[in-house]
């Protein structure tokens, strides 16, 4: 056992991969499984496909490379929109990719021609989270000179929410998104094949049954690595949460008092810490540290400890209500998206799959 380590537990994995498609493929809405927030792990791509997955997304092209390998036959989505110093590996690695800007569009063409293959597009549009997209009004102009570029088919529209501006994807935005597809496949003319709606943060409307019926698309990630919804955070009907653990080893333990002694200033990220005083506490020092994952993607599964605070490499923990955790004990977090995406990035958190 090596720690700290995040527990991954695959057959929660499934789970929740059958219970956000038993929401959507009524409604005629495929799932791009997402595994950014898992560095492209293939061991949970394995579950993601195990669970019904056809696609999977992720926003960089080395995880789509280990994905690729491992999965040949399996349609793979470049989510980030691609540089134009990334374009022989989005046409190498990816089968479709996201895109707003015709200079990039132009470099895929040339490329794809140079590797006979045909490169899938989806154009993205910017509906007001003010991440990546062309501006709705730009849209039809970017569509004509696109759909003259060989080498590369435009098949779909997409948009997304509440990642950068926190944008809800409320009905009326995205019956935008619809109203912006028809217009374009006038431009095109033909159909186009996606509507891709947008990412967890649209669950609500499919869990209320109002995502307008022309999308056929979401790009989830969230929704089945923890099987919440993005805008509240609310758990979806059927899914567990603790698909991942993170646990970590106390390496020092003492009672110490809660105000530093003597004149304080900037810790080491910069900040004025803040403290209060509250006598002296129990407090455990953790092997696990900001390096590791993000202070506030941690969530305490024992309710009786308190998190006081972290440093690079050390989290402080308060254990005087538990009185029993000696020192080599095992501390255990849920985790947010973020803590997620934290523990599953750094090589020092051990992955063990369970």
């Amino acid at each position: 056992m090596g720690l700290p380590e995040i527990v991954i537990d695959l057959e929660k994995i499934k789970s929740n991969v059958r219970t956000v498609r038993a929401l959507a493929d009524p409604l005629g809405i495929e799932v791009v499984g997402v595994t950014k927030g898992v560095l492209g792990d293939v061991r949970i791509a394995e579950a993601f496909l195990a669970g019904g997955i056809t696609t999977l997304g992720d926003s960089r092209w080395e995880n789509l490379q280990r994905l690729r390998q491992a999965f040949p036959d399996v349609s793979l989505m470049l989510l980030r929109i691609p540089g134009l110093s990334q374009i022989e590996r989005v046409i190498r690695w990816a089968d479709i990719s996201l895109n707003s800007d015709l200079e990039v569009l132009q470099a895929l063409s040339e490329e794809a021609l140079r590797c006979n293959k045909q490169h899938k597009v989806i154009l993205m549009v910017d509906l007001g989270d003010l991440r990546e997209g062309v501006w709705p009004q730009d849209l039809p102009e970017l569509t004509k000179r696109a759909r003259l570029l060989p080498g590369i088919r435009i098949i779909g529209l997409g948009a997304n929410f509440a990642c950068y501006g926190g944008l809800i994807p409320t009905v009326e935005k995205v019956k935008q998104l619809v109203e912006l597809a028809d217009a374009m496949e006038g431009i095109l003319g033909y159909s186009l094949a996606v509507i891709s709606g947008g990412n967890s943060a649209n669950l609500p409307l499919v869990l209320n049954q109002t995502i307008p019926q022309r999308i056929n698309q979401l790009r989830l990630g969230e929704g089945i690595l923890q099987g919440t919804e993005s805008i509240q955070r609310r758990l979806l009907p059927g899914s567990v949460p603790d698909a991942f653990v993170l646990r970590a080893e106390i390496i020092e333990r003492y009672e110490k008092p809660t105000l530093p002694l003597g004149e304080t200033g900037q810790d080491a990220f910069g900040k004025l810490p803040k403290f209060t005083d509250e006598g002296w506490r129990k407090r455990g020092i953790l092997a696990l540290g900001r390096q590791d994952v993000p202070l506030e993607g941690l969530m305490l599964r024992d309710q009786r400890l308190r998190i006081f605070g972290a440093s690079s490499d050390h989290l402080i923990v308060d254990l005087t209500e538990a009185g029993e955790l000696a020192l080599g004990s095992i501390v255990e977090f849920n985790l947010s998206y973020g803590g997620l995406l934290g523990a599953m990035t750094s090589p020092y958190v051990e992955k063990r799959y369970v």
